[in-house]
């Protein structure tokens, strides 16, 4: 075989392992503008603070929130109200084809039901049945800005009462989302990261903080009490930039059997340019 077949077969192999490199997920405009987006109602007790718009779609009412249409408080959101209006409803087509989108990811690393005590490298995860998380989950980023996970959660996603999503080692082309079958539970007081869409609904106990991330419900209410949802900036940990994990930033990240074919390709070029050296010509 001569050195133009080998190069060949080799350069085609390098292009094609390049090739699959991994998009992160990205939301849709109209449905990462929100903080909130339910689908039957959207309810509210107590001081919550949403940071980016408020909508319901294809259902009307959003009590308990100072700006809507019921005006009634003593929730608060910095975005705009959007009641059963066109923009609503885009964004709840975005979040059907999002979800859609999601599930069809891979290639998937399962999990057992429980999350909590775990400490998760970037990828897409499947859980079995419902997921629940007691204590701590720790998602490191190992220095990766574009790091992203996704969680295939079939049916019902619940959080004890003061547990945790801590994310780490990330930056600002982050990416976290639970792509919940039925519906989402955060026990009170949980500090919960990352975009949930939830097939059915959405309810957060007493001082849940929902950072760097919305609450997405497709069919169903969100439900609130006292707390805090933010979309938008995601610095305050030191560890996230001003887009990570809210899904705002379209990152590709390769996967590590892509660097060990692009290093094999090179090294197997190199020793093909070196037997095409000329040889000396015996005298």
């Amino acid at each position: 075989m001569n050195a133009k077949t080998m190069t060949l077969p080799l350069l085609v192999a390098l292009v094609s392992g390049m090739s699959q490199a991994r998009a992160a997920p990205v939301l849709a405009p109209e449905l990462a503008s929100f903080a909130v987006l339910g689908a039957s109602t959207v309810t509210n007790t107590g001081a919550t603070e949403l940071i980016g718009n408020l909508g319901v779609s294809p259902g009307s009412a959003i009590p308990g929130f100072f700006g809507t249409l019921e005006n009634d408080g003593p929730g608060t959101f910095t975005g705009a109200p959007h009641q059963a209006d066109a923009f609503a409803g885009t964004a709840h087509i975005q979040l059907a084809n999002m979800k859609a989108d999601l599930g069809l990811l891979g290639p998937l690393k399962w999990l057992g039901a429980e999350l909590g005590g775990l400490t998760l490298a970037p990828g897409i995860y499947s859980v079995l049945a419902g997921g629940n998380l007691t204590g701590t989950l720790t998602l490191d980023g190992a220095g990766d800005a574009n790091a992203f996970w996704v969680f295939l959660v079939p049916s019902t996603l619940i959080t004890a009462a003061g547990s945790v999503v801590d994310v780490i080692h990330a930056g600002a082309g982050a990416g976290l989302y639970w792509n919940v079958g039925s519906s989402a539970t955060l026990g009170a007081n949980s500090t919960f990261e990352g975009n949930i869409l939830a097939g059915a609904s959405i309810s957060m106990g007493d001082g849940v903080t929902l950072s760097c991330g919305r609450a997405l419900a497709h069919t169903g209410a969100v439900t609130m009490i006292h707390d805090t949802v933010n979309s938008a900036d995601c610095a305050g940990t030191g560890e996230e930039g001003s887009n990570g994990l809210n899904g705002g930033v379209s990152a590709v990240v390769p996967e590590p059997e892509t660097y060990a074919l692009m290093l094999a390709g090179l090294g197997a070029l190199c020793l093909v340019a070196r037997g095409r050296r000329p040889r000396a010509t015996a005298r």
